[in-house]
């Protein structure tokens, strides 16, 4: 017997009970859509991720003050007070991994313009910082090294600043007093959205870190210095160099503690991948559990089939049909069923990604790989639950099979 005549016989057999058919295919929708789904999810969350790390530099890495210890009790990371701007200045010379450097401070304090006020976050740092950040001025000029230099009291400011004291108006040529010092709005940073972890890039204030250090906090210090290293391949180059000539400027023997850490984003992004990579999974995994529910389904529908059509069978046997035609019968059934519902749920899955995405505002993403991948398996898990019930029909006796009522 050939394919075409298998198929339509198959074909044949299920449209006799459609409502039976629909209800069994039905379980291979959903789990296909799920999958598809979830793993859209997982993608979609797992680029966004990658995309806020890339925006703050593939190639960026900090570094940052150690800890101190007072009566046996250690402080915080960046408690210690021995990173200064020469030490910055010292990394820019004398690593040749390294591409641009800018220490930086940081305070709170209250921004106020006209009669409106916001308390944000005032960075003291130079005109290095945006080209490491990567963040563009949207209108006006940066802080460069005159200014740096010259402690000049200008600023930046970020988006979500300029929304609150400015609303629509351009900030560029005001004054605004930041701890009731006066500075002159100098430019005004393009929009970089939030940190992924509940805090917001835009809302900061950008001074010169002379100024920060002289005029608002009173310190000679600095609280980090950003560093980007030449190329993404040269961070370990960049972090090597680092170290061995902090360790060589603050006199730290072999054995001694480091009074300094170095972060960089390439931590945190394979963190952030193996992350979304094991979650996508573990949603992928429970999505295919609706998988299986479903070839069980398919396989029940095929057992009850079996012993429905048992005189049937006994007929086809008993006219020259062998073992063999009748287990492709049945198996060709059973792939119908599971091409079926893995093509509906491929573009359910397809539409419940679209909609999560449009109400929801959770970034998706679709990859042709997971839809294979789940159409695949569904049709893998409905020949696998297919072939008991069709291996069963072919065993059937054909004597015993005429004589069932």
């Amino acid at each position: 017997m050939n394919l075409a005549a298998l198929i339509q016989l198959g074909l044949g057999a299920l449209t006799r009970n459609r409502l039976r058919a629909a209800l069994t295919v039905l379980g291979i929708v959903i789990g296909v859509a799920a999958v598809i789904a979830t793993l859209a999810i997982g993608q979609g969350a797992r680029e966004a991720v990658q995309a806020q790390i890339r925006a703050l530099g593939a190639n960026t890495l900090t570094v940052i003050p150690g800890t101190i210890t007072a009566g046996g009790a250690r402080g915080g990371m960046g408690t210690i007070t021995t990173m200064t701007t020469d030490d910055a200045a010292a990394i820019r010379r004398d690593c040749p991994a390294v591409d641009a450097v800018a220490p930086g401070v940081r305070t709170l304090g209250q921004v106020v313009y006209g009669n409106q006020n916001w308390n944000t976050q005032i960075q003291g740092t130079t005109g290095d910082f945006s080209i490491i950040r990567q963040w563009p001025i949207e209108s006006g000029v940066g802080i460069t090294d005159s200014d740096v230099r010259g402690a000049a009291k200008v600023c930046v400011l970020g988006a979500s600043v300029v929304r609150q004291l400015f609303a629509d108006s351009d900030p560029v040529g005001q004054t605004v007093r930041i701890k009731d010092v006066p500075f002159r709005v100098v430019g005004v940073l393009a929009y970089k959205g939030g940190t992924g972890w509940g805090g917001d890039q835009d809302d900061t204030v950008l001074i010169p870190l002379t100024t920060a250090q002289r005029k608002l906090m009173g310190i000679t210090y600095v609280n980090w210095i950003s560093v980007s290293a030449v190329s993404e391949p040269q961070v370990n180059d960049a972090v090597q160099q680092i170290t061995d000539l902090l360790h060589q400027r603050h006199r730290i023997q072999a054995g001694e503690s480091d009074d300094f850490f170095i972060r960089t984003q390439l931590e945190a992004a394979t963190t952030a991948e193996s992350t979304s990579r094991v979650m996508t999974l573990l949603l992928a995994s429970i999505a295919a559990v609706s998988l299986v529910v479903g070839g069980i389904g398919i396989m029940n529908i095929m057992l009850v089939s079996v012993t429905e059509r048992t005189r049937e069978i006994g007929i086809r046997r008993a006219i020259g049909a062998r073992r063999r035609d009748i287990l492709l019968q049945f198996l060709v059934e059973s792939a119908i069923l599971s091409l079926a519902g893995g093509a509906l749920g491929v573009v359910l899955g397809v539409v419940s990604a679209a909609l999560i995405s449009q109400l929801a505002r959770w970034p998706t993403l679709i990859q042709p790989g997971a839809v294979l991948l789940a159409f695949g398996f569904a049709s893998m898990v409905g020949l696998f639950f297919g072939f008991h019930p069709a291996r069963r029909a072919s065993t059937l006796d054909p004597i015993e099979a005429l004589r069932y009522e």
